[in-house]
């Protein structure tokens, strides 16, 4: 177990150079720059060049990436060029609402979908199966923010029963108020998640139906409901966590869109907001964040991997 951590944690640090390195070459080469932002037409070069020296950006491009690494080992990730603020305490401020949209997506993703594949694997090649193969291919197939305009146009405009944005009702904090809200954008990210899992359930459910040990049990006279909780879903389970840890790029990436569309406040607007701003500090902040977040979440699913199957060994 130490040296699979060790190896994992070495792997990762590899990664996020390289991360780190592509990003800031890519943002520091695309046409443009943050200087654009502060250019009026009553502004002189000198202006410019004066700004220039005050952000960092008179510097060869090496020499600012090798700073910018350096303070950010340090714990100093540098400061946004909208706000002047940390560019760590930005990132806190929005980390809460994308966590529970996130978590919120998860939760139904994991119990819906986990719910259709393990019914549709029990009554193979039913008419609900079908339904489901066929609603899960078109769930894919859809586009996260054709969905959520979807979503928006019908149960906020043409029904008014959800609102059609924002994180809670201005003037309103409550938890049945901020429930209300995340009602939507949750359904929307949730939509790819729910088709992926109810498939790999499915598939897995029918792996675990055809093996010998329940087969067995059912010759020793075991109860279906027995059979069906204690060894059938339970083992295939198992394959989910790993699946749930490769879930989180796709996550983030759907949140990114699904907080633009509702005008969440989270992580994703934020990251949009500052591209087109040109807030080189915060873009690689949450680059390198959602980063560490990635890698950390395929490496908890590989260690509870572990532990659920006592027959896997890390090393």
């Amino acid at each position: 177990m130490t040296t699979f951590l060790l190896r994992r944690l070495l792997q990762s640090m590899g990664l996020l150079l390289l991360v780190s390195v592509i990003g800031f070459a890519i943002l520091h080469l695309a046409p443009g720059g943050p200087l654009s932002q502060f250019a009026t037409s009553d502004m002189s070069q000198e202006d410019l060049d004066r700004i220039a020296r005050q952000l960092g950006l008179d510097r060869p491009l090496p020499v600012q990436y090798l700073d910018w690494l350096w303070r950010m080992l340090q714990g100093d990730w540098g400061r946004s060029f909208r706000d002047q603020q940390p560019v760590l305490s930005i990132i806190g401020s929005h980390l809460g609402p994308t966590l529970e949209l996130m978590l919120t997506s998860t939760l139904i993703a994991m119990l819906l979908g986990a719910w259709i594949g393990i019914l549709g694997a029990i009554r193979r090649y039913s008419i609900f199966d079908m339904l489901a193969t066929v609603g899960s291919m078109i769930a894919l197939s859809i586009p996260t923010f054709w969905f959520g305009l979807v979503v928006i146009y019908v149960f906020s405009v043409e029904l008014g029963w959800l609102p059609a944005g924002n994180r809670h009702t201005v003037g309103d904090g409550t938890f049945l108020d901020r429930l209300h809200h995340l009602i939507a954008p949750s359904m929307v990210l949730a939509l790819v998640s729910t088709a992926i899992w109810s498939r790999y359930m499915r598939s897995s459910m029918l792996d675990v139906i055809n093996q010998d040990y329940i087969r067995t049990a059912r010759s020793k006279g075991l109860p279906e409901r027995r059979i069906l909780l204690h060894h059938t879903v339970r083992n295939a389970l198992l394959p989910m966590i790993t699946i749930a840890g490769l879930q989180l790029p796709s996550l983030l990436s759907g949140a990114l869109v699904t907080e633009t569309i509702f005008t969440w406040p989270g992580m994703g607007r934020l990251f949009l907001d500052s591209i087109s701003y040109r807030d080189y500090p915060t873009v690689m902040g949450i680059l390198m964040f959602s980063a560490v977040l990635v890698l950390l979440g395929s490496l908890i699913a590989d260690l509870l991997y572990g532990v659920a199957d006592p027959r896997i060994r890390l090393s």
